[in-house]
């Protein structure tokens, strides 16, 4: 049952960041009006002339990534950075937009969970340390 959901999951938010990583680029949906705080924000990124399209080619590749599941802690990886910013943008700036922001980060959450043994060594201390019951000694002295 967990595989199924996990399955569910990872195309799920492999879409929704798939296609709204396209839209920033070719603006077939509609951007609804914002927030004059979360529009000044949005404005500085745009501004910068570099932020919107790398945000946007990180979240295509990973949308992509996730929806062949190929490679798929690293598209865990390379979006975390970016939904957790997607959250507090909706709870401080936008928060009409709150509940897809949720469904996300439970989405990405439980895709994690379901692949804990091979984040869970990126939290130790030196790599001769155990965690989750592997031992992460490669041969270090």
């Amino acid at each position: 049952m967990k595989a199924k959901f996990a399955l569910v999951a990872r195309i799920l938010l492999g879409l929704i960041f798939f296609i709204f990583g396209l839209n920033g680029f070719f603006h077939f949906i509609p951007v609804p009006p914002m927030p004059e705080a979360a529009g000044a924000f949005m404005g500085a990124l745009a501004n910068s002339g570099y932020m919107i399209p790398l945000i946007k080619i990180v979240e295509i590749i990973g949308g992509a990534l996730l929806l062949s599941g190929w490679y798929l802690p690293l598209a865990l990886l390379i979006l975390a950075p970016g939904l957790y910013n997607i959250l507090l943008f909706h709870i401080f700036l936008a928060p009409g937009g709150l509940p897809l922001a949720i469904v996300m980060v439970l989405l990405h959450s439980f895709l994690v969970y379901m692949n804990w043994p091979t984040f869970c060594g990126l939290l130790v201390c030196k790599p001769d340390m155990e965690c989750c019951g592997h031992d992460h000694d490669h041969g270090h002295e």
